[in-house]
This record gives C-alpha cells, structure tokens and sequence, in this order.
C-alpha cells in the first residue's frame, strides 16, 4: 500500500473511550478517564474545527453483532454516561469496531487512513499502558508519526503509563506532548 504522494494530514484517533466501565480494573481506570474525557472533549472541538478527521477505534466488548451506535447507546445507559456524552461520536466521526489492544490489529483502520491521506496520528483515550501503547507501535512500523497528548490519555497503573509513555517517545519516536501543544496543523511529506 503506497501512500498518495504530497503532504498528508494528520488524524485524531480516540482509543477506547466508548466504555461502560463495568469491566476488572476500572475502579483504577475511572479517576483518570474524569481527568481526560474534558481534555480529549477540547482536542475533538479543535479537530473537528481544523477539519481534521476523527476516528473512533474501540473495543465491542464481545458484543459482535453489534455496530457502534449501539455500543453508545450501551455506554450511555450505564452509571458513567457523563464519561461518554461530552466525547461522543458526532455524525461526521469514523468508527472501527476493534477486539484487541492496538487500534490496528485485524481492522480497517491503516487502509481507512492510507484512504484519507493521513500520515500523522494523534493518539488519545485508554489505556495508555496497554492500547495506546501497542496502537503507537503499530502506527510506527506503519510509517506513521505519532503524536500522544499526556494529559489526554487514561491510565490505570500510573507508574506504567509513564514508562508506556517514555517506550512511545523513544523507541517509537513519538512526540509525547500536552493536548494544547498538539498541532493539528502539522504535516508530512
């Protein structure tokens, strides 16, 4: 798969936000998503703002013949509703419907990317030690760069996040940056 020639743009991939948090860990996880979902809320704005697309990869949670209006709905029904609604797809998002940690692994996402010409990935949600890490390895043997608000993505063992983190900026190259350092402007060629 080769990319269209020129500059390409970036993409804000939202990891895994769409969540009941009826799952192991998520007593951990829940205080860290309150802190990100205003901080992702802000980065969706600014992307949607730049005409930026925003895809949302997710796990189904088992639920396979579900579609993603349906794990919304399921998310939204739950106790932790207001952790979904000020993030919520809007009718321009993308959605890829994903059942393991990287955003990548068996999904259409890398051709829905190549398609839109997107050569630079803003990676936020959860869990930063576990998705967003394996979602920002896979972007980078792709050839994609890879950019990770720290204050926009989760984490349930904070310890690990920060080297999650650390791996992601140094072996991957990653720019790990604030959410109002993030440059949706920036582009490869």
């Amino acid at each position: 798969m080769e990319r269209p020639a020129g500059p390409t743009r970036p993409a804000l991939i939202v990891v895994d936000m769409i969540n009941t948090y009826d799952h192991e860990d998520s007593e951990l996880l829940v205080p860290s998503a309150e802190r990100v979902v205003p901080v992702i809320a802000e980065l969706i704005g600014r992307a949607r703002e730049a005409d930026v697309p925003v895809v949302y990869a997710n796990d189904n949670f088992g639920l396979w013949r579900s579609h993603h209006g349906e794990l919304v709905d399921t998310a939204l029904a739950r106790p932790h509703a207001d952790l979904i609604e000020p993030i919520r797809p809007d009718d321009q998002s993308l959605f890829v419907v994903k059942a393991r940690h990287s955003v990548f692994y068996e999904t259409p996402l890398a051709y829905l990317l190549w398609s839109l010409g997107v050569g630079h990935v803003v990676l936020t949600g959860q869990v930063t030690e576990q998705c967003v890490l394996y979602s920002a390895l896979d972007a980078h043997i792709r050839h994609l760069e890879v950019t990770v608000p720290r204050d926009a993505v989760a984490s349930i063992h904070p310890h690990l996040a920060s080297a999650a983190l650390e791996m992601m900026e140094r072996n991957m190259g990653a720019r790990i940056t604030s959410a109002k350092e993030t440059d949706f402007t920036l582009s490869t060629s």
